[in-house]
């Protein structure tokens, strides 16, 4: 199976139309040059998407309902700030509801009795669905995100269907072993699902990471009950009400929309849940951790935060690695867990690269997600964009020359100029923290043993890229990358099969491919005596 490389999809590159410098009456840094970004798509009136908001409930036991409490929150456009639909927000009382349902699912209901063949069918008729209602929902992803429409419709809808298809094929061919003994013994395994599972999924890909979890617990004939991000909860609701359509019995998969602090905590606080899965903060991750430990020790798959190196070496064609190191860092807004935040360049190509990443950076397209061509939305929310704009601040105060960006784009909504610093070292803010934004920081190295040492000095070990012609270069950085990923001359590039996680404060545990199911699966050893064996 081929791999689906986002890079190759997303590549063109996008002319600003306008030339503008940084506006008078805000806040403003000494910029090497002049910068060209177009404001334009910023400054004009949003385009209407093409879609209406049609589930804004909890979806518990096959319907939707209302939270108990009658409480709703806002769901808001990043592109103006204001308000798309108001949400039911689910607290504790609603994910008792749900994991009750998930339960009674999961112990008395068809869903783990049925055939692995039977439950096959279903993922793919789910599959099928979502391919035939692509654009709508594509159309939901990037209003309640503020992601590129082109993005979500040409590839992260499609990655969902190939996820669901590739789970699919997965559950029936989960199975045991029988396993040789000393003595006159039949022993075999028998690998079960583990019952109710949460799942906690982030704001910057919802449907791919509702796909990541979701799909490997049901392939395994397990329940979820599963809780989006307060930012963005509308796919999830549409999608969930595909799966029903496709045949999924009442209770096996229950969406909450709600808050951290009180449908999220109580979720993984739940005596009754048997497993959590969260993609999110490193941070969150310990706070899920320690509700997992202190309630019935429930075991826990983290996809967490990152800061990962993006290797320049001196033999690298500088134009194509400039080309990559914008893509790895600038994709998805900056609002990826594997971005290539850290670039570090060889001192022999480090002045031409600084040069053609800063021209790179002034042609980058942003504006309403839904106008074609874009190549950046806005930011998630407001509280993500002030949170970017504090580490460019952070970023100048200490020492980083801001080579451009810096700013806001335009005066509506949380656009923010692509930015990049020069100069940046090691014991910077900028270098050190997950800023989840789109700004580059380009770092200077001499020689393999120091890049090998600098870029493993981070608590994070989500992933990291490397760009060089020598395959001795490549295997010496693959080995000695303290990561779970390692891309050589390529980024971003997933694919159903291959497996992703973290090492030390990225995470534990993989998700896609075969890793995954082990997620979702209980081995039990079974030992019968054998009397008068014919063999052993």
């Amino acid at each position: 199976m081929a791999a689906r490389r986002i890079s190759s999809l997303l590549s063109r590159s996008f002319t600003s139309s306008l030339a503008s410098s940084l506006s008078k009456g805000k806040t403003c840094y000494p910029v090497r040059g002049i910068c060209r970004f177009s404001t334009a798509a910023a400054l004009e009136e949003p385009i209407k998407p093409p879609v209406n908001v049609e589930y804004t409930q909890l979806l518990i036991n096959g319907q939707f309902v209302d939270a108990a409490s009658g409480k709703t929150f806002p769901t808001l456009d990043p592109r103006t700030g204001e308000v798309i639909a108001h949400v039911a927000e689910g607290d504790a009382e609603d994910i008792n509801r749900a994991v009750a349902a998930a339960r009674k699912a999961f112990d008395e209901g068809p869903w783990p009795k049925m055939t692995a063949y039977e439950r096959q069918r279903i993922l793919l008729r789910l599959a099928d669905l979502v391919e035939k209602h692509n654009d709508e929902i594509a159309a939901l992803e990037t209003w309640d995100n503020g992601k590129p429409y082109e993005q979500a419709a040409k590839i992260e809808v499609p990655m969902f269907v190939r996820l669901m298809r590739y789970y699919a094929g997965w559950a029936d061919k989960i199975h045991g072993m029988t396993i040789p003994a000393d003595g006159p013994l039949h022993v075999q395994t028998l690998h079960e699902p583990i019952g109710v599972a949460g799942q906690i999924i982030p704001w910057n890909f919802p449907l791919l990471m509702f796909a990541w979890k979701v799909g490997p617990a049901l392939a395994c004939g397990n329940t979820v009950v599963l809780k989006t991000a307060e930012q963005t909860p509308l796919s999830a609701l549409y999608v969930t009400q595909l799966f029903h359509e496709a045949g999924l019995p009442s209770g096996v998969l229950n969406v909450v929309s709600g808050f951290g602090p009180t449908a999220g905590a109580a979720l993984c606080s739940h005596m009754d849940v048997d497993k959590l899965a969260f993609t999110g903060s490193t941070e969150t991750g310990k706070i899920i951790l320690e509700l997992s430990a202190r309630s019935n020790l429930k075991p826990v798959t983290l996809e967490l935060g990152g800061k990962s190196p993006f290797i320049i070496c001196e033999d690298a064609d500088v134009d194509q690695a400039v080309e990559l190191a914008h893509f790895a860092l600038f994709f998805n807004q900056g609002q990826c867990c594997c971005a290539g935040s850290r670039t570090y360049v060889h001192e022999r190509v480090y002045d031409e690269f600084v040069e053609k990443a800063k021209a790179r950076a002034l042609k980058r397209s942003v504006g309403d997600p839904f106008k074609e061509g874009m190549e950046q939305g806005p930011q998630v929310d407001s509280e993500q964009f002030e949170k970017i704009l504090r580490y460019i601040r952070a970023g100048v105060d200490g020492g980083a020359t801001l080579e451009t960006g810096g700013d806001k784009l335009g005066g509506k909504g949380y656009y923010i100029k692509p930015t990049v610093f020069s100069n940046v070292q090691d014991d910077m803010l900028i270098a050190k923290d997950e800023i989840f934004g789109p700004v580059q920081s380009i770092l200077k190295y001499k020689d393999l043993d120091e890049v090998i040492r600098r870029a493993n000095s981070s608590r994070y070990g989500l992933a990291a890229g490397v760009f060089t012609q020598s395959l001795d270069t490549a295997n010496t950085l693959t080995r000695a990358l303290r990561v779970g990923t390692v891309w050589i001359n390529c980024f971003d590039t997933f694919d159903a099969a291959i497996p992703f996680g973290g090492y030390k404060m990225s995470g534990q545990g993989r998700e896609k491919g075969e890793y995954s199911l082990k997620n979702y699966l209980q081995v039990k050893a079974v030992v019968t005596p054998l009397k008068n064996p014919a063999w052993l």
